[in-house]
């Protein structure tokens, strides 16, 4: 990154308050939703009725700090417009970041900045939030690595910090990530029926989705080496997401049925992945071989990469 990047990203963290120093919806415009609803109480319980936090136009700095975490949104929003060169598939960052990243329990971007750099077990060394914006975009998006230093990944990384300020470094926010399930096994056929009655008039019989909603598998759909071809994260998505317009309407074995379902199917390969968990303790269900794991019920069949 040249000194003239570096200080715009740094004038953004000193511009706000406590920030760090080093990450399927379907709206996509800079006014979050009302109905942005957080699922909280217990790991598998779901309540309505509390909003996350919104960040509107008039939230953005003014000057060029304000412009460029607008064009990072714009970059989450419309990924593969934006970065064709870097993205595999047809989804975009807000597809897993529910509503443009602001809902609880739903992998919200709320705080991430302040999480980073921070060791995780996965890369087996600690990471940056660049490199964190990378691995989705190696896994999730079935891409490449965005350079770092670059305009893209300084607009990212912009507005990762603006919906981040006033998170204390090295803290958490409540409904961050996903809720951990308890360990159950799901029923692909049993997941293919709630699939049909349940997801399909959004997602497609065949799972490719009707746009905006999000293909599930197949070369238009997230990569084997993202964290939700696990059953258990697949799980929990579903339990606390979706459907879309009535969340928590499936109970933990109905999650985990649609889960075992939708992982179930052919999805593109991701480079690397038997390098994951390099220090061994990979999670029971990644479904791939890593050191010291054998891969928990792989998909059928593995497409090329994108790159």
């Amino acid at each position: 990154m040249s000194e003239v990047e570096s200080g715009r990203v740094l004038r953004i963290a000193i511009g706000m308050i406590a920030l760090a120093c080093g990450a399927c919806g379907v709206r996509a415009n800079d006014t979050a939703s009302a109905r942005d609803s957080t699922h909280a109480g217990g790991a598998t319980g779901v309540t309505r009725g509390t909003t996350a936090t919104l960040y509107d136009s008039a939230t953005y700095p003014a000057g060029p700090e304000g412009a460029s975490a607008r064009r990072g949104f714009a970059i989450l929003a419309a990924t593969r417009d934006s970065l064709p060169g870097y993205v595999g598939n047809s989804l975009r960052c807000f597809s897993c970041h529910i509503d443009n990243g602001r809902r609880p329990n739903g992998i919200p971007l709320t705080g991430v900045y302040a999480r980073y750099p921070n060791y995780t077990a996965r890369d087996g060394r600690t990471i940056t939030i660049q490199d964190r914006v990378n691995n989705c975009m190696r896994r999730s998006m079935a891409g490449r690595n965005i350079p770092l230093g670059s305009k893209d990944m300084n607009d990212i990384v912009a507005y990762l910090a603006l919906v981040s300020q006033g998170v204390a470094v090295g803290t958490h926010v409540k409904g961050e990530g996903l809720p951990k399930m308890p360990q159950m096994s799901g029923d692909t056929s049993r997941g293919a029926s709630i699939f049909t009655a349940r997801c399909a008039r959004c997602h497609g019989v065949d799972g490719q989705g009707i746009p905006p909603a999000t293909p599930l598998w197949g070369p238009r759909s997230y990569s084997i080496g993202a964290s939700l071809a696990r059953v258990e994260r697949a799980a929990s998505f579903i339990r606390h997401n979706m459907p879309f317009d009535s969340a928590g309407v499936l109970n933990d074995q109905q999650a985990y049925d649609v889960a075992a379902f939708v992982v179930s199917h052919a999805r593109r390969d991701s480079h690397g992945k038997e390098l994951d968990w390099p220090n061994g303790g990979a999670p029971r269900d990644v479904p791939y071989d890593t050191r010291g794991h054998k891969a928990f019920n792989p998909p059928g069949r593995l497409l090329p990469t994108a790159f």
